[in-house]
């Protein structure tokens, strides 16, 4: 399985320059949704990290605390090359609290803390807002016309490479590795890891099918029997027939065209929709099967991405760039139809 061939929506400007020359040349910050009310059961921690994981960094919280790993939660995983403001929650019931100017980990700062009567779940966040500087640009012509094109028209929604665990000296992605032993019928033991490989398995099979549309001309022209996503929320529906309507609605962002996210369970699309993604999934049937297999439930997800608030300045040979993406796509997936980057700090 290669991550390197998936189409792009625009033509390829030849403009490269460098990413994350420092962790600060890529700001994350977490947009919740809600806002913690102030009592409860649970203490949510606005912490700012830099170049740490945010995995490694619950499991310093559950130390610090001296509670179960399973009491210190958070809504998502941020990039470990990056400065990223998130919540994390912890479990403590009563009256307990702790003094966290005492918690000492080099590359993270507790700026607030206040109690919540919920538990921070995956999945509840809103999305995320970024800040982003790109670096010794080998030209900036055609930069400003590009990303008033993705202002305007938007970008396909590929998981990022983050979500193969790709680096420099593994480009093909190392979750995808472990997602080919697990094809192959090798036990990943280790509980996180074989769910990163899962993960990584069902994105990449997204990806394949959202590349096939682009390819095909199906990105923005919908197919009769296409599942819609109403925009801002996680309903669908199947748009029988392609009519006027549904066109502009389209056009007008209030719903966005989608591709299935692999799992047990009959496909939501219908007609030229339901033929393009049956035979699709026919070419992958080890894949679709292990899936299935797995336990995993059949699932939509949007193929369109539209930055919002997006706003850039350029200064000399650098870009510095800012916009906001719901929760579960990649920034990533705007910068590579701006140009090729070079992620300096990953390893």
């Amino acid at each position: 399985m290669q991550i390197d061939h998936w189409q792009h929506l625009y033509p390829k400007l030849d403009i490269s320059g460098q990413f994350k020359s420092v962790p600060e040349d890529f700001k994350v910050t977490e947009v919740l949704g809600y806002e913690p009310i102030g009592e409860g059961e649970h203490i949510y921690l606005w912490v700012r990290k830099t170049g740490l994981n945010t995995a490694y960094l619950a499991e310093q919280i559950a130390k610090f605390t001296q509670l179960p790993l399973r009491a210190v939660t958070y809504a998502g995983r941020k990039d470990k090359h990056a400065q990223t403001e998130q919540w994390f929650s912890v479990h403590l019931p009563g009256k307990g609290e702790f003094d966290w100017a005492e918690f000492n980990e080099p590359g993270a700062e507790i700026l607030k803390s206040i109690r919540h009567n919920k538990k921070l779940r995956t999945g509840v966040l809103k999305g995320n807002r970024f800040n982003i500087t790109l670096r010794q640009l080998s030209k900036t012509a055609g930069i400003d016309a590009r990303l008033e094109q993705i202002k305007r028209s938007g970008v396909p929604n590929y998981y990022g490479s983050q979500r193969f665990g790709s680096t420099q000296h593994d480009p093909r992605g190392g979750n995808l590795v472990l997602a080919d032993k697990m094809l192959n019928g090798e036990a990943i033991r280790n509980r996180n890891k074989r769910s990163m490989a899962i993960s990584a398995l069902r994105s990449w099979l997204f990806n394949e099918v959202l590349h096939r549309r682009l390819q095909n001309d199906y990105f923005s022209h919908a197919l009769n029997g296409d599942v819609m996503q109403l925009a801002g929320s996680h309903s669908f529906f199947c748009a029988t027939h392609i009519d006027d309507s549904i066109k502009q609605r389209i056009a007008q962002r209030d719903i966005y065209l989608s591709a299935p996210l692999w799992g047990q369970g009959q496909l939501a699309s219908e007609g030229e929709a339901l033929q393009f993604e049956s035979e699709f999934a026919q070419q992958h049937l080890s894949i679709t099967k292990t899936l299935e297999d797995l336990g995993l439930k059949q699932e939509r997800r949007a193929i369109n991405l539209f930055p919002n608030d997006l706003e850039w300045s350029i200064t000399n040979d650098t870009l510095n760039l800012s916009f906001s993406l719901p929760a579960g796509t990649f920034a990533t997936s705007v910068l590579r139809e701006l140009l090729d980057v070079q992620e300096n700090n990953l390893v």
